[in-house]
């Protein structure tokens, strides 16, 4: 197969229509565009979602929705996910070294859910007041 030798597959394009080539053509006089208006004329057309003068759909429909950019870049994690930690201390540093949280995330919570069987000192990470009794009840610490 080569470049100059590839064609398009039959029926996929079609010729063109003649327009404003007489009777005989089926497409002559008004070239198929009906007699007169709007969409007779050359560059005759309103906009798309125009309603004739009608409040268009869109204006009438609510706006609705929201998505909060900081909500992008936060995380919460479960208190038994820090079982899986090698080290005491919990930060964002530690959290991304162990594949916890994502590259990008800024900003982390800890939220009470499970056991936890180790002692961890929680630095720089918010945490829910059920995490911190858990926390505290397995001899941790919450700083910040």
């Amino acid at each position: 197969m080569f470049l100059n030798t590839l064609q398009p597959a039959p029926g996929s394009k079609t010729p063109s229509k003649r327009l404003g080539r007489g009777i005989g053509s089926g497409k002559g006089k008004t070239c198929g565009k009906g007699h007169k208006g709007q969409k007779a004329r050359s560059g005759g057309y309103h906009k798309v979602g125009f309603e004739g003068g009608q409040m268009p759909l869109q204006r009438r429909m609510p706006k609705s929705g929201f998505r909060s950019r900081k909500a992008l870049v936060t995380e919460e994690i479960r208190v038994s996910e820090l079982n899986k930690m090698t080290d005491n201390v919990v930060n964002l540093e530690t959290l991304h070294a162990i594949g916890l949280i994502r590259n990008d995330t800024k900003f982390v919570k800890l939220i009470a859910f499970g056991d936890l069987e180790r002692v961890v000192n929680v630095r720089g990470v918010s945490v829910s007041a059920g995490a911190r009794k858990i926390i505290e009840n397995a001899g941790g610490t919450v700083e910040g």
